[in-house]
C-alpha cells in the first residue's frame, strides 16, 4: 500500500514539473517564466535563480547568481582607461608617480610637525621661565609703599617714628632680599642717557648742568624680573 502511495506522489512531481506556468511572477521556471509560484496549482517546483544580469559580479546583489565573474575596475582613473586593460609599464609608472607624491606630503607633514614641536616646546619653556611674573607685580606695589614709608624717617632716631619705621625698614631689607633670590632687579637709570626700552618719561625739566636727555629724576622704580621688563621706571627727563 505504502508503495502505491510513493508511486502516486512521484507521478504527480512528474506531473507539476511540466507544468505550462502563466502566472507572471520572478523565478525561473521550466517554461522560461519568471515566477515565485507561489500559485498551489502550480507545480513547477523551480527555486534555482536564473539572473541574466551582466556583472562584473559586484553589481548584482543576488545570493543564489552562479556567476564566478571576477570584477574588474571600469573606471577612468589617471593614465588608463581601465585597469583591466593596463599594460605593466603603465602600472609601474603610474605608481611610481603616486609613491612620489605620498613621499613628498610625508616630508611635508614631518617638517610641520617638526616646527609645531620646536615652537611648543620654545613657549613652554618661556612661561616656565617667567612664571610667577604676575605674583611679583604685586608684591611690588607693596615695595613701594614702604620705601615711602622709609622715606618719612628724620635724622632723629629716638622718637616713636624712627621706632616704627626701623621695623619697617627691617621688612622692606627682608623683601628685597627675597626679590633678589628670584632675580628680580631694579633698573639703574638716575644720571643715565633715556632709554625707551627701560623707562617711561612723564615729566620733562631743563638743567643746563647736565646733559640733554639724561635722567633727572625716578619718579617710580622700575624692574626687571630675569632678563625681562616687567615694569618700566617713570623717570623726569632733561631736555
Amino acid at each position: 500500500m505504502n508503495l502505491k502511495k510513493n508511486n502516486k506522489n512521484k507521478s504527480e512531481k512528474e506531473l507539476n514539473k511540466s507544468c505550462n506556468c502563466s502566472d507572471e511572477c520572478t523565478c525561473g521556471c521550466n517554461e522560461g517564466k519568471e515566477c515565485t509560484c507561489h500559485d498551489e496549482n502550480c507545480g513547477c517546483n523551480e527555486n534555482d535563480c536564473t539572473c541574466e544580469n551582466e556583472c562584473n559580479c559586484d553589481d548584482c546583489g543576488c545570493d543564489e547568481c552562479g556567476c564566478e565573474e571576477e570584477s574588474s575596475c571600469t573606471g577612468e582613473c589617471s593614465g588608463c582607461s581601465g585597469c583591466g586593460s593596463m599594460d605593466t609599464d603603465t602600472m609601474v609608472q603610474i605608481l611610481g608617480s603616486r609613491n612620489q607624491e605620498l613621499e613628498e606630503k610625508y616630508m611635508r607633514l614631518q617638517a610641520e610637525f617638526l616646527n609645531f614641536k620646536t615652537r611648543s616646546q620654545s613657549e613652554i619653556s618661556r612661561m616656565l621661565q617667567y612664571e610667577g611674573e604676575d605674583f611679583i607685580k604685586e608684591i611690588l606695589t607693596i615695595k613701594d609703599n614702604l620705601e615711602r614709608a622709609v622715606m618719612m624717617d628724620d635724622n632723629d632716631l629716638t622718637d616713636d617714628v624712627s621706632k616704627f619705621l626701623s621695623g619697617i625698614k627691617m621688612i622692606l631689607g627682608n623683601l628685597t632680599s627675597i626679590l633678589d633670590k628670584f632675580e628680580v632687579k631694579e633698573i639703574d637709570c638716575l644720571g643715565l642717557e633715556f632709554d625707551p626700552t627701560l623707562e617711561e618719561a612723564v615729566l620733562t625739566d631743563q638743567d643746563e648742568s647736565k646733559p640733554a636727555n639724561v635722567v633727572l629724576e625716578v619718579l617710580t622704580k622700575g624692574y626687571k624680573y630675569k632678563d625681562k621688563v616687567i615694569r618700566h621706571a617713570m623717570v623726569k627727563v632733561n631736555k
